[in-house]
């Protein structure tokens, strides 16, 4: 799938100087290429409560307040970093109140990084009236599995189905947790009519409301995509701290739940990680593997990434051995890139790395 067919037009951000790292950064994960959820603990007062009356013939709990459900995604369109699918869930009645009026929580896109940065930490704090009062859940999914699944050699599994699944995965695990979702709203990733229909079958006790632009129509939804956004977002920070720190600076941070200082020059860093983000297509050209082209955080099922692979001498050429080869052959030797003949072959016996001069 070529990213052309998906890029947003999304404007390029400044660094912050500060970048909150919510609980729902998984360092180990994010670095292992897997994808994972979190869910934050549930406020008590959304909770089932037992019910005195219960018999043989009656519920033997009493549900929690009706609550209001959104979910949205950050980070569809980039070559690198995760795509995040966000959930907010809080009492009905507190939807506009609590998240719109107090807080002014609004489409994360239209709220500065440091904004939506302070909303996020105030979720997180305890004590917090967002803490007590919502709930909140992230799937993270991964650069190399979104690129694996959409690469599979049959029944490609593209990129809606995998938000498709990620979304229905996640309001799942919330029913799970004996929330009582009444109102689940949705920013579409297609015909709206046919997502609605879709998930009204699969959860036929809730009303379903998929909608354009529900980021910036439903104040539940707004919230979720700043979970979403600031969640991404912290990733790609984690991710980028492999490359711009020696190794002897990784070891004392401690991440998660805490801030850390953005030390990365900009100039140098893989900006938004979109394709049309000159500091990205940049950083890709500068640190492509002639064998392994980039890490994990790279979606290799993009086009731009593919185009960079195709280039002409650029990415080293492979020969895959077949069972009458010889038995002594060497591994350099399936490698049949165009070398010179007095080239120091211990020299080059790593590889090189590429060069944007290449490009």
């Amino acid at each position: 799938m070529s990213d052309s067919h998906i890029e947003d037009d999304v404007p390029l951000e400044a660094l912050v100087s500060e970048v909150f790292v919510a609980p729902s950064i998984n360092n180990n994960l994010l670095f292992s290429g897997a994808s994972y959820t979190y869910f934050s603990p549930v406020p008590p007062t959304l909770l089932p409560t037992p019910n005195p009356k219960s018999s043989d013939t009656t519920d033997t709990t009493i549900p929690g307040p009706p609550c209001a459900l959104g979910v949205d995604e950050a980070g569809r369109g980039p070559v690198l970093g995760p795509m995040v699918y966000g959930l907010f869930y809080l009492p009905l009645p507190l939807s506009d109140p609590l998240l719109r009026k107090t807080h002014h929580f609004d489409d994360s896109k239209v709220l500065t990084p440091t904004v939506r940065s302070n909303l996020m930490e105030k979720l997180c704090t305890p004590g917090s009236d967002l803490y007590t009062q919502c709930g909140w859940a992230v799937e993270v999914m991964s650069a190399r599995d979104i690129g694996a699944n959409m690469m599979k050699p049959t029944g490609t599994y593209n990129l809606n189905a995998q938000a498709m699944d990620a979304t229905i995965a996640l309001i799942q695990g919330i029913y799970k947790r004996g929330i009582n979702v009444k109102e689940i709203y949705i920013d579409t990733i297609g015909p709206p009519a046919t997502y609605q229909k879709k998930l009204e079958r699969i959860f036929p006790t809730a009303q379903i409301t998929v909608a354009k632009k529900a980021d910036s129509l439903y104040p539940c939804v707004s919230a979720a995509s700043v979970c979403a956004k600031v969640t991404r977002d912290a990733a790609l920070e984690v991710l980028y701290e492999t490359y711009a720190k020696a190794p002897e600076e990784t070891e004392d941070e401690e991440m998660n739940g805490t801030t850390v200082k953005a030390k990365v020059a900009e100039n140098e860093s893989w900006g938004s990680g979109y394709p049309s983000d000159a500091r990205c297509s940049s950083w890709l050209k500068r640190n492509m593997d002639p064998v392994f082209g980039w890490g994990s955080e790279t979606r290799f099922s993009w086009g731009t990434v593919k185009e960079m692979l195709d280039a002409k001498g650029v990415a080293a050429k492979v020969d895959w051995p077949v069972e009458e080869d010889d038995e002594n052959t060497r591994l350099t030797d399936y490698f049949n890139g165009q070398r010179e003949k007095d080239a120091d072959e211990l020299g080059s016996w790593f590889g090189r790395p590429v060069g944007s001069e290449v490009f």
